[in-house]
């Protein structure tokens, strides 16, 4: 059989990096298995969902590099897919359940339904509400506003075998009669997604532990339509340092702020991927690594802490490893950041030429761009602190001196400069200590920057000479 799986997306706002590892785990299952990972938009929560959040959801995975086979801007044989576009689909499904018996029509008010609530909580504050059934059995049907409640089993018990969590046994007594469909016509999430999914025809689901409980009441829905019941995958929650639910008060959550702060979109993958799944000691992996690699044999049970300063160091490492993250590619997602700082003068070939000055230590890719700007802007960003401790006049006759030494370089590169340099310092008994700070203040306005020869060679040699020329030159900001 045909692997087929899906993300179900509600568009209510940013997307959620946890909801971005729900979609990965289903994106390497489907890769892995020559399977169809399925986009799907639950827009049913019609007050708070829009089409900026569509927009959002389809910008972000795209970024992320999960193509979806079917879905929103694809299409595919069992479109639409969007729910609020297959409301006559679901009127229709729910009315055969009706007809077979299997659900009924539900006249109660809201404030009907309130009263029992209050009556009940009067009673017994610690007693949890039941729909008492009042409509199961009435034939006669009124022209009044109605919901579709499904009938659920009194005996008995849903027993599933969960790809992560093993043998999940829920007693049906636990459950109640659910409501189907609105009386608007809109379903409610565990109609929906079921129906989706069978005429879909998704084999697995997967998705967070926090769903497991619509698990049960979605098997009796597929046992209803004697339909095949996929197979179920709950993955461990992501989860603050406090243990609470990660949310935006604990900081960045969002996709596009990942983005906007300059990860590499497959190190955000990678993050996630070992965010409640594990391959031996591996922690940094290629996407293709990824597909390879993946099972769901080795997903945790328990939920786990997001820690910011690991996802850091993981995309350290994707900006530095040229196997995970290409020079041209990196040069590509660098400009748009250096282009955002205001640099003049960006040429394509100059960013590649100085990537390697900074390649090493740049975490992410505004700080790449904040360590390159001082080879592209004249002049260059002067940190006042730096200057007024390094520029004095103590320091202007060693770089006068350096400035004829650079004059005297023949062939410029790095290695011709420093021998001449080292010459120098070694014929006026002196050590790079002293030079070094002055002059890397004058060419780059900062204490900390890439090796002073690296610097010098990337500037070249009219651009370096006039900056140690003027190195008191006023502090600037970008």
């Amino acid at each position: 059989m045909t692997t087929r799986v899906r993300f179900a997306p509600s568009p209510t706002g940013y997307l959620h990096i946890g909801g971005v590892r729900t979609a990965l785990f289903n994106w390497l299952w489907a890769r892995k298995t020559g399977g169809a990972f399925v986009l799907r938009i639950e827009d049913t929560d019609q007050e708070r969902s829009t089409a900026e959040s569509v927009r959002v959801i389809l910008d972000s995975l795209s970024w992320l590099g999960l193509d979806w086979d079917e879905g929103p801007g694809k299409g595919g044989p069992f479109g639409p897919y969007t729910q609020m576009e297959r409301l006559g689909l679901y009127k229709e499904w729910a009315e055969r359940l009706v007809r077979e018996g299997k659900a009924y029509r539900c006249y109660c008010t809201k404030e009907e339904l309130e009263e029992q609530r209050a009556l009940l909580k009067a009673r017994d504050p610690k007693a949890t509400f039941r729909y008492p059934r009042t409509c199961l059995k009435r034939t006669d049907q009124p022209d009044l506003p109605f919901v579709v409640r499904f009938k659920s089993p009194d005996a008995g018990s849903i027993s599933y075998r969960d790809k992560v969590f093993g043998l999940v046994t829920t007693p049906n007594a636990a459950q109640q009669d659910f409501v189907l469909l609105r009386s608007d016509g809109v379903p409610l999430y565990n109609f929906g997604a079921v129906v989706d999914d069978i005429q879909m025809g998704i084999t697995l689901v997967a998705r967070g532990r926090d769903h497991m409980v619509n698990t049960p009441p979605q098997i009796m829905l597929y046992e209803a339509f004697d339909a095949k019941i996929p197979d179920f995958a709950h993955l461990p929650m992501m989860l603050a340092q406090s243990g609470e639910k990660l949310s935006k008060r604990h900081g960045a959550v969002s996709v596009g702020e990942y983005q906007a702060q300059g990860y590499s979109p497959r190190a955000v993958l990678n993050y996630l991927a070992r965010f409640g799944w594990s391959h031996g000691d591996q922690e940094v992996f290629s996407l293709d690594e990824l597909v390879a690699a993946f099972d769901w044999e080795h997903c945790n049970k328990s939920d786990g802490k997001f820690d910011a300063k690991k996802f850091l160091a993981i995309n350290h490492e994707h900006l530095k490893t040229p196997r995970l993250t290409g020079e041209d590619e990196y040069v590509d997602r660098l400009l748009p950041f250096l282009a955002a700082r205001g640099v003049p003068g960006l040429v394509r070939e100059r960013v590649l030429h100085v990537l390697p000055l900074i390649r090493e230590r740049a975490t992410t890719f505004v700080d790449a761009a904040d360590r390159l700007d001082f080879v592209f802007r004249d002049p260059p960003v002067v940190d006042p602190a730096a200057a007024a401790k390094f520029l004095g006049p103590a320091s202007a006759p060693l770089l006068r001196e350096l400035i004829e030494v650079l004059r005297g370089v023949e062939l410029w590169t790095v290695q011709a400069i420093e021998a001449r340099v080292q010459a120098w310092l070694e014929d006026k008994k002196l050590q790079i200590k002293d030079v070094a700070q002055p002059a890397r203040v004058a060419l780059t306005g900062r204490t900390a920057s890439p090796g002073l020869y690296e610097v010098i060679e990337a500037l070249g040699r009219d651009r370096a000479i006039a900056r140690l020329t003027s190195p008191a030159a006023s502090p600037t900001s970008p």
